[in-house]
């Protein structure tokens, strides 16, 4: 194995850079915790559903950019991985080119489309419009900021600089949620609230340049677009795009569903628990995003290697996940109440409960989806999205219409239920994966009934806490027995050791 890739996909690196990835999600989280209710109180239920639209806005158009960011992880990987280093700047500013040009085409087509979602998509108060659409309009401009910095994410993370991007992500995604609340002693007008997050991503942007700029000081010097790595972006990000556009289609298409069959306000019951819910999925998201540049430079180098990485991430994910979805599962009534009031408590629960067994379910597949783009095959991927999204958005229609919020939330569960065994079948075939079927069926089984099981408990706190204590007992030590292997032992021991010296 070249020496460079080795240095990157050692398993110290590895472990630290997963630390940092969770430290980076872990305070976002918690800002958003903080300022949900406090947007809730000052905007109302109409204005906090179009802060979720905002915000979903801010985060799916990073992903709209012709898969020229997930490419160019995967590209330069690679290059790094056999380390071939010499072509490295033109292969970078040619994508940074491509996504300037894709975001720009996106933030006309958002400016375009604002007055036809304020007036035929979404049921928005009449009072509301003028100030709604002219928010749309100002959300535009960080289309084209939004889908650079998720280019500029890649470079670094294709460097393993997991400590530079969450030297960035901590306070962007902090201001992400405490940037509205900043704005509202001044005004609780939307359009100058919706400014603040596209201030707070071109503060981003300046950060991510510096970053890069400064890891790969190349870039000064050969500023150009080279056409055969334009086709080869253009080839492999085809299908990479369709994926990149139809799979966040499909985590947020409920929202404009429910604002659309139902209300705004509704909007923002569901959004609640989904975002509580999205932020739990950070852990196999900051996982993951250390595991891709690894897996894309050594397939085809070090199978063996592959493997281990791929099933180590997806063991750590559940070690990590479970936890926190049973405490949200058993605790979704009381933790709703003392979070948000006993109205969100009322209406949001069921919908909490069913989102977090969701989210567990959902959060393994990251790893086979991750693994077949490293591999080359993002094909794959995207005709199953093509294939699943029609049949999500009816179902999710039908579901919502019947049910309600309540609905929504099934049918997200059921399509993760789906997706994410086609997504484990497909990479298995691609990576040639055995996959430890029984002790999988195994840990699924006991989940699944440990979870019906709390909800026949009596409702009394008392019993809930000790009903989960128990099952966190029972969850270390079946992990750290039968799960943890012994290098990662002594990985965990050194870092524990070294917290006990600080």
């Amino acid at each position: 194995m070249p020496q460079h890739s080795k240095n990157l996909t050692e398993g110290r690196l590895l472990a630290t850079n997963v630390l940092f990835s969770l430290a980076g999600h872990l305070f976002p989280a918690l800002a958003a915790i903080f300022s949900i209710p406090i947007l809730i109180n000052a905007l109302g239920a109409d204005g906090f559903g179009v802060m979720a639209l905002a915000w979903m806005v801010s985060g799916y158009f990073g992903l709209l950019d012709l898969g020229v960011g997930r490419a160019l992880t995967k590209l330069l990987s690679e290059k790094l991985g056999r380390d071939d280093l010499e072509d490295i700047p033109d292969l970078i500013w040619t994508a940074l080119m491509l996504t300037a040009v894709v975001g720009l085409v996106g933030a006309l087509g958002l400016s375009l489309a604002s007055s036809t979602l304020v007036d035929d998509v979404l049921t928005i108060p009449p009072a509301m419009r003028d100030e709604v659409e002219l928010s749309f309009l100002i959300l535009a401009m960080s289309v084209t900021i939004v889908i650079c910095n998720s280019a500029m994410r890649g470079i670094l993370e294709s460097y393993q600089r997991f400590d530079l991007i969450n030297f960035v992500r901590v306070p962007i995604g902090s201001l992400m949620f405490l940037g509205p609340i900043l704005v509202l002693p001044f005004s609780e007008k939307l359009p100058y609230i919706v400014g603040a997050l596209v201030l707070t991503r071109l503060l981003e942007l300046g950060l991510n340049t510096f970053f890069c700029i400064r890891v790969v000081p190349e870039l000064l010097k050969n500023i150009r677009l080279k056409h055969s790595y334009v086709r080869m972006f253009l080839s492999f990000g085809g299908w990479m795009t369709i994926s990149s556009i139809i799979a966040p289609l499909m985590t947020y298409v409920d929202r404009f569903l429910i604002g659309t069959l139902i209300s705004l306000s509704a909007i923002a019951y569901y959004v609640t628990s989904h975002e509580l819910i999205t932020r739990m999925r950070v852990i196999p998201g900051a996982i993951v995003g250390v595991v891709f540049p690894s897996l894309a430079s050594l397939i085809g180098i070090n199978s063996s290697k592959v493997k281990d990485i791929y099933f180590s991430g997806i063991k750590y994910t559940f070690i990590l996940v479970f936890p926190i979805v049973m405490i949200v599962f058993i605790f979704a009534r009381e933790g709703l109440s003392l979070w948000l009031g006993d109205e969100f408590s009322l209406r949001g629960t069921t919908v909490l409960q069913l989102l977090s067994v969701g989210a567990l379910i959902s959060s393994f597949s990251y790893f086979p989806f991750a693994a077949m783009h490293a591999a080359g095959r993002p094909d794959l991927t995207a005709k199953l999205h093509l294939i699943e999204a029609p049949v999500y958005i009816i179902m999710a229609w039908i579901l919502i219409v019947r049910f309600g919020i309540e609905g929504a939330a099934l049918a997200w569960v059921l399509r993760t239920i789906v997706d994410s065994f086609i997504l484990f079948y497909l990479a298995g075939l691609e990576l040639k994966i055995n996959y430890p079927v029984s002790r999988i069926l195994q840990i699924a089984f006991i989940v699944g009934a440990f979870l019906l099981l709390s909800m026949l408990l009596p409702q009394e706190i008392y019993f809930k806490m000790g009903f989960a204590s128990i099952g966190l007992f029972l969850l270390f030590t079946y992990s750290w027995k039968k799960l943890i292997t012994a290098d990662d032992r002594r990985i965990l021991l050194s870092y524990t050791k070294r917290l006990k010296l600080s």
